[in-house]
């Protein structure tokens, strides 16, 4: 079966996004970030075993999808931009009540039930599932018991207030799955559900 992967930046107090101010992140959609290249090798990586992108309404309606296509034209040489092509190919769900049609190539729109959707991709044939969006959307899927791997991308920041992804309840108890420390300051630490 499919894992679905939540990939998600939070600074070291555990929030994921500030009221306004976003240069916390050593990473945004721009060409200036501060990832290390073995930072960014282990990212692509991780990437390649993914085939299909849940990716939050509001993420993809504010850009996200149309700024890595442009990325993977511009860049298609730059190692590390490998996963920007790997965000084309891949076969993206965008679960929204709202949005009826998709305006975004290889993508459809699922709509009514999060966890059914949820299963539906995980029983599929294929790589795993990548997880992108914001505050509300990973804090549904963990409240849903969904999520199978947390990918947590602690940024060398204390925002001291903002949102958060587990304070609507979910899994009380994770495991340790690895940990590393990357020169740019950042640390990904990964978590299954124990038990």
């Amino acid at each position: 079966m499919k894992k679905l992967i939540l990939q998600m930046q939070m600074s070291v107090d555990g929030f994921v996004g500030a009221d306004a101010d976003h240069s916390w992140q050593l990473w945004e959609w721009g060409d200036d970030n501060g990832w290390d290249a073995e930072l960014k090798q282990d990212f692509n990586a991780v990437f390649a075993g993914i085939d299909t992108i849940l990716l939050s309404r509001k993420m993809a309606e504010e850009g996200y999808l149309t700024h890595w296509g442009n990325a993977a034209k511009k860049v298609p040489r730059d190692p590390f931009y490998a996963f920007a092509q790997r965000i084309v190919d891949a076969k993206k769900v965008v679960p929204s009540g709202r949005l009826k049609t998709s305006r975004w190539e290889r993508t459809v729109v699922v709509g009514g039930d999060l966890p059914r959707e949820v299963a539906a991709l995980k029983a599929g044939e294929g790589g795993d599932i990548a997880v992108f969006g914001g505050a509300g959307f990973a804090s549904a899927l963990i409240a849903a018991g969904l999520v199978d791997e947390f990918q947590l991308f602690v940024n060398p920041a204390v925002l001291g207030s903002g949102r958060r992804i587990f304070d609507q309840g979910g899994f009380r108890k994770l495991r340790l799955v690895g940990s590393k420390a990357y020169a740019s300051g950042m640390v990904v630490s990964r978590y299954a559900p124990a038990g």
